[in-house]
């Protein structure tokens, strides 16, 4: 489905279940819709499920300006008003995390998820997205990650999308997230060389309401890694009545 919002085609798909409960999945940085589908399939038959191509991405045209993360999330928010999906649980992985934690600082959110997901100044770089491709090309998603994300990095992203790179790198959410009223899951993997594991044990100590999921030995991918412990994981809070 496409969604014209700020005047940027915007690529999504929608499971509408009359749930009362409503995901939304978010892709990190140079990836896509499929990235995030392994997680968000088991879902998509019990509740209201929504996972966007965020602009610059996929099948996504690039917004026409340098978003920052807090435009980001309130390009999320125009969709949560347009299909009626309040009180979302957010699901956002890497720069998809960023975005939601931006979110749940603007908006209401019933939980959040958010998997090796960066929150200050001094992890992620402009060769981030290199170091991610060759990270996933070792697990048995490779196939993935050659499909979908092999040219949108650093190097030759549109200077467009590399303004909105270093807006997202020097976003500082440090402070920002001791603010996060929702209850709050990390999950992360210790060889994480992307976002640091140490970073995920800091933000657990953060966030007032938040729990830390380690898998070890896992690398910034660790969500897709260990799939089927994610969707039990997932499921869990979900579902639990907090």
């Amino acid at each position: 489905m496409e969604k014209i919002y700020k005047e940027t085609s915007i690529n999504y798909v929608f499971y509408d279940n009359g749930s009362k409960v409503n995901l939304i999945f978010l892709h990190g940085w140079g990836q896509n819709i499929e990235m995030m589908m392994p997680i968000a399939k088991p879902f998509i038959n019990k509740y209201n499920v929504l996972v966007i191509d965020l602009p610059g991405f996929g099948l996504s045209s690039e917004p026409k300006e340098a978003w920052t993360l807090y435009d980001y999330a309130e390009m999320v928010n125009s969709f949560v008003k347009e299909l009626k999906m309040d009180n979302p649980i957010l699901i956002g992985h890497s720069f998809g995390g960023k975005i939601s934690i931006c979110y749940a600082l603007k908006y209401k959110v019933k939980k959040l998820v958010l998997l090796a997901s960066p929150y200050d100044k001094k992890i992620s770089k402009p060769t981030l997205k290199m170091k991610l491709f060759k990270i996933l090309k070792k697990t048995p998603f490779a196939s993935i990650a050659k499909k979908h994300m092999g040219s949108t990095d650093y190097r030759n992203a549109s200077d467009m999308m590399r303004n909105v790179l270093v807006k997202h790198v020097n976003t500082d959410l440090k402070e920002e997230v001791k603010n996060i009223k929702c209850p709050t899951l990390l999950i992360w993997g210790t060889k994480d060389e992307a976002v640091d594991y140490e970073d995920a044990v800091t933000l657990e100590k953060l966030i007032p309401d938040c729990g830390l999921v380690t898998y070890d030995g896992c690398t910034h991918y660790a969500y897709l890694e260990r799939l089927n412990q994610t969707i039990s994981v997932l499921e869990s809070f979900i579902g639990s009545g907090k």
